[in-house]
């Protein structure tokens, strides 16, 4: 659409020295200044009247950790095991879409940040870079993993997956929450309804014509598709969108290998629970044959403790990682990934943790009223 601002190109946002980092709301308030408003606003808003986005930050508060006392254990292993790999902490980044509208290098600033700390990149279709030059970004060393609108075109998606192996990625995560587009207002008021001259959802290409194609959000998904995907790749398997404790246990018996408890950020289905809200329910109906994620709502290393203590294995950061970005460039990726490991350490350390592992579920005290 021309009538849309071209992606940010700023020789500052690119080279400033980022200085030190104190909160990730810092980062925030930075990017809020750098964005273009109508990218400022797709990537902060969400669906409706945004209850669910303002929630999944909200209902932390309503969280009350009870630390234990006298347990030594000397410095703090946030190591985490994932799919027959160590990860130096259980902290992912999430899924975001066009990171070339929040700075020039897009996504492979992200790639190599995400690389250098050592951590899980999962890869947007809705990259604006395609997964090759992610890859190649993120170093040999790289743990990609690729996120999936799955199309009703089943070649086209056969074609996509096989990209995202050869590129390396070594896990796929799908996401199921999604049928439809969320009604997001505030796109509709801006006329956000494509991507400016120079963008393009990369993946998306199609490899015969080399046209870009639209992502189609399919209303006729269903398990027989996840059956499909399960037998069309050798790939771990991890359903992005689960909140219903049922569709968690029918996620098992389909053979996935992982869930990850999502609301897609609140820009899908408006007045949906939390995340963290969700979280138990989804561990204990899945109990234990299959690791549970989260994201949605992860701030402060305290609000990764609390999701770990209830259940999860790791949690995933999204629009954390967008505002840093936009922010201070790939330093401020990594800046980001630094501060959330430290204040992780911290918080394990002054709630008697060694390692993730110590976390448990009696050491947070149930919901409070916020």
């Amino acid at each position: 659409m021309s009538s849309l601002p071209a992606p940010a190109t700023t020789e500052r946002a690119a080279t400033a020295d980022p200085g030190p980092l104190h909160r990730v709301e810092d980062l925030a308030a930075e990017a809020r200044l750098r964005l273009d408003p109508v990218h400022r606003d797709f990537f902060a808003g969400g669906a409706g009247d945004e209850r669910t986005l303002r929630a999944n930050e909200t209902a932390f508060d309503g969280y009350r950790i009870l630390p234990r006392v006298l347990r030594g254990g000397g410095e703090r292993d946030l190591r985490t095991e994932l799919f027959g790999e160590t990860l130096p902490m259980p902290v992912l980044v999430s899924p975001t879409a066009f990171h070339r509208l929040a700075h020039p290098e897009g996504e492979v600033a992200t790639a190599r940040a995400v690389g250098a700390a050592g951590t899980v990149m999962v890869v947007s279709m809705a990259a604006t870079t395609p997964i090759e030059a992610v890859a190649e970004a993120a170093g040999r060393s790289a743990r990609l993993w690729f996120q999936l609108y799955p199309q009703p075109d089943l070649g086209f998606t056969a074609s996509v997956i096989r990209r995202a192996e050869a590129a390396g990625c070594r896990a796929l995560v799908v996401t199921v929450d999604s049928p439809v587009f969320g009604r997001r207002d505030r796109d509709l008021r801006n006329g956000f309804l494509d991507l400016p001259p120079g963008c393009c959802c990369e993946n998306m290409r199609d490899p015969e014509s080399g046209r870009v194609r639209n992502i189609v959000m399919d209303a006729t998904l269903d398990w027989a598709r996840i059956e499909w995907l399960r037998e069309t790749t050798r790939l771990p398997i991890v359903l992005k969108g689960i909140l219903h404790p049922a569709d968690a246990r029918l996620a098992v018996a389909h053979g996935v290998d992982a869930v990850l408890v999502s609301n897609h950020g609140g820009r899908q289905l408006d007045g949906v629970p939390a995340s963290i809200d969700a979280l138990p329910a989804v561990v204990a109906a899945v109990g234990g044959r299959v690791p549970v994620l989260l994201d949605g709502g992860i701030r402060r290393g305290t609000d990764i403790l609390t999701a770990l203590a209830l259940g999860a294995v790791a949690v995933g950061i999204g629009r954390p990682v967008v505002w840093a970005l936009a922010a201070r460039g790939e330093p401020g990726v990594r800046q980001l990934l630094d501060l959330l490991r430290a204040e992780l350490a911290r918080a394990m350390t002054l709630a008697g943790a060694v390692r993730p592992a110590d976390l448990a579920r009696d050491m947070i005290l149930d919901r409070m009223p916020v």
